[in-house]
Parts: C-alpha cells; sequence; structure tokens
C-alpha cells in the first residue's frame, strides 16, 4: 500500500508541477509504477506474503468466531 501511495503522490505532484517535482521525469514515475506491478504480480505470491496476509485474517475471523459464541453461551 504504501508503494501504490509513493505512485499516487508523484503522480500529483509531477502533474502539478511543484517544487522540484516539476523537472521530474515520467520515465521515473512510470519506472515506480513498473516496480509496483512486477512486486504484485510476482515477487509477492512467490514469497508467500499474500497467502500470510490471508492467512491472518483467516484466522482473526476464526477467534471472533470462538469469541462470540462463548459470549452467547455465558448470558
Amino acid at each position: 500500500m504504501p508503494l501504490i501511495l509513493l505512485i499516487v503522490a508523484l503522480v500529483g505532484l509531477r502533474y502539478f508541477e511543484v517544487w522540484r517535482f516539476a523537472q521530474l521525469s515520467w520515465w521515473w514515475i512510470v519506472g515506480v509504477m513498473v516496480f509496483a506491478f512486477i512486486w504484485f504480480e510476482f515477487l509477492e505470491p512467490m514469497l508467500g506474503l499474500d497467502k500470510r496476509k490471508a492467512h491472518n485474517v483467516d484466522e482473526q475471523r476464526r477467534k471472533d468466531r470462538v469469541k462470540q459464541s462463548f459470549d452467547k453461551k455465558k448470558k
């Protein structure tokens, strides 16, 4: 997510010609976009980072379900 925010910020700063970003080549921004594409499409799945995030979400959902189940039994 920080990479996407960086891209949005760079595009905005370059488009509105703010400070030193006015002279920044569009190719640098396209390069960051290509890096983000390669990261999210190839490297993150290859390293298993996407599965880890999904696993953490499932684990939290399971914990919430167990807690809710026990809270109903106490009442």
